[in-house]
């Protein structure tokens, strides 16, 4: 199998890394091995951004991101800067400039992006913590593909310093785990208490909002009806129809994928222009596209955002969490042609989206397989309740049963 890795400790690194790290044991992640995206800066190794152009045009950070410093100081073990989609702009894992990564949950298909190298790491046992950023999906989508639990933060909640950044407005930072108790370990390590907006409820006192008709709709939806029903044994559950949340009606992927395009070509439009660097030829051209986007259509985009942002507010007015498919489906396979690809990414945004124009936390739980590939379902909370959906899920975890099928 390939390496998830494009940098490794090794003799030349190993002063910078130790340098980073905390000297004492015992500490709350210790023993607990750790994979960082290639978007964060480490003082002292370089950062690629998933583009040798990149790294050749940038120089060696000399500052280190603020989660990667916590998650050492605590006591995990850095075993390598991990390979992302080309400046993060993509939701496939797939990057012609290293070897093909391979998805350890379904090796025929692809491992999602663009916290791909991060996820593969996890997924295979090369890592215990899958350090990623989440844009537009890219820390919910690998963990779904690849059988991960994987948390989006609030937006805004942990400081996005000393790294790449893609779109700030939409930017966040998430891990990914193999199980839920080591999600939990990290969070309680990188989210500052203080910040947390909700407290956890006990699950008799929680309401979830369920999105019945995004559920009849994706391919695993048989798996998640099933466990849904599971979860109204224990929880009070509301079933929102389709006016409720119409995500055409909304325009969330539209609306997400403009406002992002704009900042996307803010942030990195000169250097393109610059350096005409060699990038692959879908994500080259989505970036052209997001050279075109015009004034007008952003200020038509904030106004949509608003919209969305008004309508979610109206709903968490009667339920605590919104639960959501986090993908339509199981990851397709890798042999699947360029427009099957361009449809997931679409199909993909409408769902993301809906945390991403909100800047809400959102959970991905790996409760099913489907044609034995990975998928699961997402807990979407209020700003600032991330910690809360991990309570519940902790919650729901001890009291439900996993439906696999």
């Amino acid at each position: 199998m390939s390496t998830p890795f494009v940098l490794t400790p090794s003799k030349a690194t190993e002063k910078s890394v130790s340098s980073l790290s905390s000297e004492h044991q015992q500490k709350p992640l210790h023993n607990l091995k750790l994979a960082v995206k290639d978007l964060f800066h480490m003082k002292g190794l370089p950062t690629a951004a998933g583009n040798p152009d990149w790294l050749a045009t940038h120089a060696l950070p000399d500052e280190t991101n603020s989660t990667v410093r916590v998650l050492l100081d605590a006591g995990a073990e850095f075993k390598g800067k991990t390979i992302t989609d080309e400046l993060a702009f993509s939701l496939h894992g797939q990057n012609k400039h290293y070897d093909v990564l391979i998805n350890p949950a379904a090796p025929a298909h692809i491992p999602g992006g663009s916290s791909s190298g991060s996820a593969v790491a996890v997924s295979a046992h090369l890592a215990d913590i899958g350090l990623g950023t989440d844009t537009g999906g890219s820390i919910r989508v690998p963990a779904s593909y690849q059988g991960l639990w994987g948390l989006r933060t609030t937006h805004g909640l942990v400081p996005c310093d000393n790294m790449v950044p893609l779109a700030p407005s939409f930017d966040t930072i998430g891990w990914m785990t193999r199980d839920l108790d080591t999600l939990i370990a990290v969070s309680n390590e990188v989210i500052v208490h203080k910040k947390q907006t909700f407290q956890s409820k006990s699950l008799d006192d929680t309401h979830f909002g369920i999105a019945t008709a995004l559920f009849s709709s994706v391919a695993h939806s048989k798996s998640c009806l099933a466990w849904l029903e599971e979860l109204e044994k224990v929880s009070p559950c509301k079933a929102l129809s389709n006016r409720e949340l119409d995500l055409a009606e909304l325009q969330t992927a539209a609306t997400f994928r403009t406002l992002q395009g704009c900042e996307i070509w803010q942030q990195h439009g000169e250097w393109i222009t610059t350096h005409q660097p060699d990038i692959a030829d879908d994500i080259m051209l989505r970036l052209n596209w997001c050279k075109t986007i015009t004034q007008q259509d952003v200020h038509l985009a904030q106004t949509q955002q608003q919209v969305v942002i008004d309508h979610l507010e109206r709903l968490f007015l009667d339920i605590d969490v919104l639960v959501i498919p986090t993908t339509p489906g199981i990851a397709p396979r890798c042999d699947a042609d360029d427009e099957t690809l361009a449809n997931d990414r679409n199909a993909l945004l409408a769902l993301t989206a809906i945390a991403g124009l909100a800047g809400l936390p959102q959970l991905h739980m790996p409760l099913f397989t489907l044609h034995n590939a990975p998928c699961g379902l997402s807990l979407v909370g209020k700003k600032g309740s991330d910690l809360a959906l991990l309570s519940l899920a902790k919650a729901i975890q001890a009291t439900t049963a996993k439906h696999k099928k």
